[in-house]
């Protein structure tokens, strides 16, 4: 399945998430670069949730199809809504 708009990939802003706590948690950043580092770990923390949400609402069309699993296309900016 390809998209034209490819979400971040998840583990990868999971990875940078974790380290820019680690380092914010280290209390040595000037407060400038605290505050960048604070801005782009909300953005990261975003990106994670949707990417979750989105995986979310995969698994749920899996599970709702009449017992049956199979798979459909789905695209996160449909909000969940699948036509058939």
């Amino acid at each position: 399945m390809s998209r034209t708009k490819r979400a971040p990939d998840f583990e990868k802003s999971l990875a940078e998430l974790e380290s820019l706590v680690e380092r914010l948690e280290a209390g040595d950043l000037p407060l400038e670069e605290a505050l960048k580092s604070f801005e782009r770990g909300i953005s990261l923390t975003r990106d994670c949730q949707g990417a979750l949400d989105a995986a979310q609402a995969r698994v749920e069309i899996l599970l709702k199809r009449d017992g049956e699993p199979r798979l459909e296309t789905f695209d996160a900016e449909d909000d969940g809504e699948q036509s058939e």
